[in-house]
């Protein structure tokens, strides 16, 4: 069959998530996110729109003029990276749009667990540890941030210091014990 007449396709179909795959959102839920959180998505759309997209699409033009677009390595990979950062800018958008922002300094000196909040927890064996309670498209694991649709999040979210919650894992149902919530310091408001 001649490669003219068949369909490029990109290996994951129609999820927009390209750079690593984020969850979807439960059924009905809102898709929470600090203002943060909802300034860098905002930022790398935007970056990717003004700036990597259109050097990009240069490119492309540039090796399109060069003839034989079947056997040009720098025509095949542009439009490669074109469909990755279209895919992208629509996951974004997508995502900003039905982004609802949620400031957590709002919550600052409240020992009740609430989206935003640093929790330091210790599990039925006394290890502690320490985690953030942020939105799906924020969260870093890494850098000990969970989402608020984590197993560990939705067992802690409403409880306070000194309460003892149960955690259910696939491993079995686990006890943790709430040692402090803090929350982000408010800003001053702007003159």
């Amino acid at each position: 069959m001649n490669k003219a007449f068949t369909k490029e396709t990109d290996s994951d179909g129609d999820d927009d998530g390209a750079e690593g795959a984020v969850p979807p959102l439960p059924a009905g839920s809102k898709n929470y996110i600090t203002p943060e959180g909802y300034a860098r998505l905002r930022d790398e759309l935007l970056q990717l729109m003004d700036e990597e997209r259109p050097k990009v699409v240069e490119a492309v033009h540039w090796a399109a003029k060069n003839g034989d677009r079947s056997e040009n390595g720098d025509y095949l990979y542009g439009k490669k990276r074109l469909r990755e950062i279209d895919r992208r800018i629509r996951f974004l958008t997508k995502r900003l749009e039905i982004a609802e922002i949620t400031d957590p300094s709002v919550h600052h000196g409240r020992d009740q667990v609430f989206f935003g909040a640093t929790v330091r927890y210790a599990d039925e064996t006394g290890d502690e540890r320490s985690i953030t309670i942020l939105g799906i498209d924020e969260a870093d694991s890494a850098q000990s941030q969970v989402s608020w649709i984590s197993p560990i999040a939705r067992a802690l979210l409403k409880s306070r210091e000194g309460d003892v919650v149960k955690l259910v894992t696939p491993g079995g149902a686990h006890e943790v014990e709430i040692l402090s919530v803090s929350y982000p310091v408010p800003r001053p408001a702007a003159a």
